[in-house]
């Protein structure tokens, strides 16, 4: 079975960075990020934490990320800098190809994921949670600013946008983005992801 980090860093960004610092008496922004869009390219890494049969598992790795309106495109990166996998998700499979193994196909990737870790992973979240959307509980959609942070997800998530590339600028995009799992079922106690974006190169 494939490792959990060739899976893991699928979803996004790098691990320890910390927030840009605001004072406590300073106002939030309350600008919103840009309008959502099809074709975007990023780069970032991941820091997983989770508990399992008793036991805690923290995961680290990087990637790219390419999207378009019908397909998704993530490269994996081992810590060390290696290429270790290539994620490809269209409308009909996702599939996941690690140098010398056989490919692996699934119709979705939620279930590439399940079928591989044991459990779903959020990576049809993120093609919005990257951007700062998301849907929340009561179906409505969620638009995020620096003064409107945090949202529980429809599908038991509650997202922080703990930092942004630039909280001041007219139109902020997310920098650190927390996930953590409330709703659980699955194979694991708790889960918490850290994903943390590069700046964008204009």
């Amino acid at each position: 079975m494939i490792r959990p980090l060739l899976i893991a860093a699928a979803i996004a960004t790098l691990a320890t960075l910390s927030g840009c610092a605001t004072t406590a008496s300073a106002p939030r922004s309350s600008a919103a990020v840009a309008a959502y869009q099809d074709n975007i390219e990023l780069a970032g890494g991941i820091f997983i934490s989770y508990t399992r049969d008793g036991k805690r598992e923290p995961l680290n790795g990087s990637f790219t990320w390419r999207q378009t309106k019908s397909t998704t495109d993530v490269s994996l990166i081992s810590p060390t800098g290696q290429t270790v996998a290539v994620i490809n998700v269209t409308p009909r499979a996702a599939t996941l190809t690690e140098g010398g193994k056989r490919p692996q196909t699934a119709p979705d990737l939620d279930t590439l994921t399940a079928q591989t870790l044991g459990w779903t992973l959020p990576v049809s979240g993120l093609r919005d949670w990257l951007q700062g959307y998301a849907t929340d509980r009561d179906g409505k959609r969620f638009v995020a600013s620096p003064a409107n942070d945090n949202v529980i997800t429809r599908d038991g998530w509650k997202l922080e946008y703990v930092s942004w590339q630039d909280e001041t600028a007219a139109v902020p995009r997310p920098k650190r983005i927390d996930a953590t799992r409330i709703v659980l079922g699955e194979a694991v106690d708790d889960m918490q992801i850290r994903i943390v974006i590069r700046p964008q190169q204009q």
